[in-house]
């Protein structure tokens, strides 16, 4: 089987996760600055079999888009020409941020850590990866 990818896409840095190659369990991959995202990409999937990129959609709690998609938008968009066969998928972010804050924390992570931005993000594309494997497998049972 081949692998999927969740990104955390940030004004400044991307979080990124990736599934095993059985899609069971979701592990932190990497930050990157979101200006190079599409560039890490194309090496990571020359290297590796990918199926399908999950990407955090940000919204209020009413549900209705967030600001920041006005910068997620394009490098999505950006991402699709760039991987016209890939499957790209939106998935519901709320509250990953807050999440991955409180998962860091009651890790032990040292102060300095805890503030390291790119490790929250890189954090929250595991929440949203593993949340999109768990509601998929779900759905599968339903079947």
């Amino acid at each position: 089987m081949s692998r999927i990818l969740a990104l955390d896409i940030g004004q400044k840095r991307t979080g990124i996760a990736v599934t095993d190659p059985q899609q069971i369990i979701a592990s932190g991959l990497c930050m990157q600055p979101t200006h190079e995202v599409v560039n890490y990409l194309k090496r990571y999937m020359a290297e590796n079999e990918v199926e399908a990129i999950v990407v955090g959609q940000p919204s209020t709690v009413h549900g209705t888009p967030s600001e920041s998609m006005q910068y997620i938008t394009p490098l999505v968009t950006h991402i699709r020409r760039t991987f016209p066969t890939l499957r790209i998928e939106m998935y519901d972010e709320r509250f990953t941020s807050h999440l991955a804050q409180q998962a860091i924390l009651e890790s032990g992570a040292r102060k300095k850590q805890r503030q390291d931005k790119g490790l929250v993000d890189m954090v929250s594309a595991v929440i949203i990866l593993q949340s999109y494997l768990e509601a998929r497998a779900w759905e599968r049972s339903r079947e």
